[in-house]
């Protein structure tokens, strides 16, 4: 009797400890130091460090026991992108890193974060002057997250749990070009989109501060996330904020945009953002082990839901807790992979201005305010010059029609 007691308790205490001893600081610590090392080279798009990089994601998937979820039977699933390198256009093929873990199940979970990062400054998205031919190592944006993923697949394909989901790992490339990696796959996808129950994606998640805690976006996009989080966080005694929008300027975007409920982890902006000095000593390593920790009690607990997680509209981009200086918004998602002149809209969010004024997806804004919109920046210091209830003119493209709408924001 005193055998099977012991057994009991050492298997009662295993269970609530595992989440907790599986995710390693020091391999956390392991993995961020080589993606974020020099010999990746900053992991730019299409690069030779993005192939190593890659390579390095499918080797740990393989290892994990996941199946080859690319194309060909591969872990790699390759796109072609479109690269300006000193005002040249460059054809160049990117590839997404893509593991599964086949429970036999009916439906599957999505985790993923992207892999890349802005190389050695050729490609667009840097702030450090004078940048070029400088390695950006990227250590929190994002071998952080790509940390997670290998850390969770890692746990949930070797937990001895045969879950009612399937989870699918996914490392994205070209997130810092627009997110093109995951919109490539959400339009091609290795498997149904109808099976996916939800996308839970990690996106700088390696400079954890608790006393500002994380930011948690995707909160709308599905009630269950407020029924599963707070007693996981307050068990951890985690702080959080919450975005309630399922968009947003990382690869969960492309998933909330087929009506897929997302979540994004995010610890945070910092100085070093998109800086030659983001590098691997900065990462906290212990914190990052407590938020997989959490992440992992959010799927086990969303694996044990009798019902999937609906999906919601979630409405405002802008809702909830946000890292937005703006006091107001059009409402639109812009398409980063767009490449002409003007502000191309991917999706138009219901009952917000751009919506009202008659803007839908497609459209080419070509001036606001009187502003002529080349870029994104353009449109975003509009944005910054007005307040709610302010009305402009918006001059847009409908193919090749030009049209002239009143925004009242």
């Amino acid at each position: 009797m005193k055998k099977l007691f012991f057994l009991l308790v050492l298997f009662s205490t295993s269970c609530q400890w595992s989440a907790a001893q599986i995710f390693s600081a020091s391999d956390i610590k392991k993995h961020v130091d080589l993606l974020a090392s020099d010999a990746f080279e900053g992991r730019g798009t299409a690069t030779l460090g993005e192939i190593k990089a890659a390579n390095y994601l499918a080797d740990l998937f393989k290892s994990a026991g996941l199946k080859a979820a690319g194309t060909n039977g591969t872990y790699f699933q390759p796109f072609q992108v479109t690269i300006g390198i000193d005002g040249f256009p460059h054809q160049m093929i990117a590839r997404n890193v893509i593991g599964f873990l086949d429970n036999g199940a009916e439906k599957t979970i999505v985790v993923g974060g992207h892999y890349d990062h802005l190389g050695k400054g050729y490609q667009s998205g840097s702030l450090s002057p004078d940048s070029k031919n400088l390695i950006h190592n990227g250590a929190d944006d994002n071998a952080s997250g790509t940390t997670g993923v290998i850390e969770l697949a890692k746990y949930f394909a070797g937990n001895s749990v045969k879950e009612k989901h399937n989870f699918l790992f996914i490392g994205f490339s070209g997130e810092e070009l627009g997110l093109l990696g995951s919109k490539y796959y959400t339009e091609s996808p290795t498997i149904p989109l109808k099976s996916i129950s939800a996308m839970i994606n990690m996106d700088m998640i390696g400079r954890y501060n608790p006393d500002k805690g994380l930011i948690i976006s995707g909160w709308g996009t599905s009630a269950a996330w407020g029924e599963i989080i707070p007693d996981l966080a307050k068990k951890q005694n985690m702080k959080y904020t919450i975005d309630s929008s399922g968009v947003g300027a990382s690869d969960h975007t492309s998933f909330y945009l087929k009506d897929i409920p997302v979540l994004q982890f995010f610890t945070g902006t910092h100085s070093d953002y998109h800086k030659t000095s983001d590098d691997s000593d900065k990462i906290n390593a212990e914190g990052e082990a407590n938020i997989l920790k959490l992440i992992a009690g959010v799927l086990e607990k969303l694996d044990n839901e009798k019902q999937d997680p609906g999906f919601l509209p979630a409405g405002n981009p802008h809702a909830g807790a946000t890292t937005s200086n703006f006091k107001v918004t059009l409402g639109v998602m812009p398409d980063y992979s767009f490449s002409g002149k003007g502000l191309k809209i991917d999706a138009v969010s219901k009952a917000r201005p751009a919506e009202i004024a008659g803007i839908q997806a497609g459209d080419v804004i070509t001036k606001l305010a009187g502003k002529t919109i080349n870029t994104i920046y353009d449109y975003m210091d509009v944005l910054g010059d007005h307040e709610k209830g302010e009305q402009v003119e918006a001059e847009f493209l409908r193919g090749t029609e030009t049209k002239v709408v009143k925004v009242i924001f």
